[in-house]
């Protein structure tokens, strides 16, 4: 027990202590392509933004999914008065925030975790409500909120059996910080009871924000655009691939090309950048394939499209009545299948879901999407999904409503946030 209690104590200790080196971690993830340079400062707690007038709610979560699944509760919280701040701390979530963020809303990048730094960014902001997501537990972060009295929810609570695992082994330091939340809501009643078990005092099951999360958005002149330019074309998506599913995407469209007329096939890879190193596979099978960040659209002739730009998912989600999520075939854990059931697709994925496992056992169940072992399983499906209009659209419709019926987490969650805003009006009445 001895060693155990200063653990929380020593880890602050140390990001003080080591605060002076942020400007060359931050450098150097400068040059990886994981920071902003022109917001650097951010990740000190220094602001790029003045406070606005009233009450703030801050929403954190650490990355693209976590970001979008606060909007939800980023527009109610403006309708109850709020201005809303939401942090993140990846290049891509700000830039995909940047352009979902409603009015009276505002991105900062999360400072890193020492209570210097902390302590700058909320002498600034003063949020009068923190909401963090899913299992964002940074001990300077919980711990500087809690020092001020701020009410402090976890929403969207999760906790994998694997992370549950990690974290009994610090079963005194995870308590001491869980108890400084005023209240912990979960996603599931299992990751309530592992929230209790490693010390969490006050818990509720809320449900999945994610479910709630509105389709991602679409330009409609771009989208008619190119459904004008692909025409009647078979065509079906492979999503959020990585590296080692794209030499099986294309090999299953050589199969599947060989029964299909006109296939289209569109890869959007999980990371933009290797667009170039894709292409380069397509052609070691000896297809051209064309490169929507080089301005070049489908034509007739086009039979691999690699989509290697940002925030167009929603788009080609709407050209194509089949998506294959990927992260799935190789052992990664799954990409989210969430934005596509929205959009009314038949989903196909790979075994590798751990990640999404609840979201996928619903879908699977209600027969909205349906897992494929291999590259053959999959060519199989393709075919049989792109040749029957009728089972396609029967997929698709099971797809939407499954995530439909799982809805309802936003209403939980504001409606037990109510004594928290009801304590706020008595302040400051």
């Amino acid at each position: 027990m001895t060693l155990r209690i200063p653990l929380l104590f020593l880890y602050r200790a140390l990001s003080t202590c080591a605060a002076p080196l942020a400007p060359v971690a931050l450098a150097w993830r400068l040059h990886k392509g994981k920071e902003n340079r022109a917001r650097l400062a951010e990740r000190m707690g220094y602001p790029s933004r003045t406070r606005p007038r009233g009450p703030l709610a801050w929403l954190h979560g650490a990355s693209v999914g976590e970001g979008l699944a606060l909007l939800p509760l980023v527009d109610q919280l403006i309708a109850r008065g709020f201005h809303v701040l939401v942090t993140t701390g990846t290049v891509t979530s700000a830039d995909v925030l940047a352009a979902r963020l409603p009015p009276r809303a505002c991105h900062q990048f999360v400072p890193l975790d020492s209570p210097i730094f902390m302590r700058r960014f909320l002498n600034h902001w003063q949020p009068d409500l923190t909401l963090i997501a899913e299992s964002e537990i940074w001990p300077s972060m919980i711990s500087e909120v809690h020092a001020r009295s701020i009410p402090l929810v976890l929403v969207n609570g999760r906790i994998s059996e694997r992370s549950y695992g990690r974290w009994k082994k610090f079963s005194y330091a995870i308590g001491s910080l869980l108890s400084k939340f005023d209240l912990c809501l979960a996603q599931t009643e299992d990751d309530a009871t592992r929230l209790i078990h490693l010390g969490a005092p006050r818990v509720q099951v809320a449900g999945n924000l994610k479910y709630d999360v509105p389709a991602p958005p679409v330009d409609g002149t771009t989208l008619a655009h190119l459904t004008a330019t692909i025409g009647a074309r078979p065509v079906w998506v492979a999503a959020s691939t990585h590296a080692g599913e794209e030499d099986l995407i294309i090999q299953i469209h050589k199969r599947v090309a060989q029964v299909t007329e006109g296939l289209l096939t569109i890869i959007v890879p999980r990371h933009p950048q290797r667009g170039a190193e894709i292409a380069a596979i397509a052609q070691k099978y000896g297809i051209a394939a064309t490169l929507r960040s080089r301005g070049a659209v489908p034509d007739g002739n086009t039979k691999i499209y690699i989509a290697d730009t940002m925030g167009e998912l929603g788009l080609f989600y709407r050209i194509s009545g089949v998506v294959f999520v990927g992260k799935s075939l190789i052992a990664q854990g799954g990409q989210n299948p969430i934005e596509p059931a929205k959009l009314g697709c038949a989903i196909l994925h790979g075994p590798n879901i751990s990640n999404f496992a609840e979201v996928y056992r619903e879908l699977d169940a209600s027969r909205g999407a349906a897992q494929v072992g291999d590259a053959d399983t999959l060519a199989r499906a393709l075919v049989m999904l792109l040749s029957d209009a009728a089972l396609l659209r029967k997929m698709a419709r099971a797809s939407s409503d499954a995530v439909e019926n799982l809805s309802g987490a936003t209403l939980n969650i504001m409606t037990a946030l109510e004594p928290y805003f009801m304590q706020m009006k008595v302040e400051n009445s």
